[in-house]
């Protein structure tokens, strides 16, 4: 599991006072509120900064760090992640997870057993979430993340079981 997860990308500068302009990556961007610091990096190196005021805009946030003073300051944070370590982290209801621990879980057919693939990417539709899984051959599956479809989840193990709708694959897959 990821020890800090991902809630906003900053993706360029606002104004000239040292904000950022933040894609949230949360299902909640009024969570931004609650929060006092976050750590901004990539994969590379993880820094924490103090959130001195927060405004969302649109489908924005807009972020000011103490630390970040300036646009130039500001400048050098583009393209990297606004994450939380998970005692920070919002609390799920029953039976929902982070998406980043179902990416690259074993997804297996449950009525048979078989491995279908691996869970390689999550789009969010608006109604449902899909799960794209892929096979060993290569090919995508597109699963409806509903709960008539997954019917059980263990992320400690990194596996899940689905019940295909008919149909949805085809004969030989």
């Amino acid at each position: 599991m990821h020890e800090y997860l991902e809630i906003g990308k900053i993706v360029s500068t606002h104004g000239v006072r040292g904000e950022v302009k933040v894609i949230p990556l949360t299902d909640d961007p009024k969570r931004y509120y609650k929060l006092k610091w976050v750590y901004v990096g990539n994969h590379y190196f993880i820094e924490k900064y103090n959130i001195e005021n927060i405004r969302i805009s649109g489908n924005t946030v807009i972020l000011k760090f103490k630390e970040a003073n300036d646009m130039n300051k500001a400048e050098l944070l583009k393209g990297l992640f606004v994450k939380v370590d998970r005692k920070h982290a919002v609390k799920l209801p029953e039976d929902t997870f982070f998406i980043c621990d179902l990416i690259g879980c074993t997804v297996y057919e449950e009525s048979d057993g078989r491995k279908l693939g691996i869970l390689d990417d999550v789009i969010k539709t608006g109604s449902n979430d899909v799960y794209v899984i892929k096979a060993e051959n290569g090919k995508e599956i597109l699963i409806p993340a509903l709960k008539s479809v997954v019917k059980k989840v263990l992320i400690k193990d990194k596996k899940m079981w689905v019940l295909l709708p008919e149909g949805l694959v085809e004969d030989g897959f």
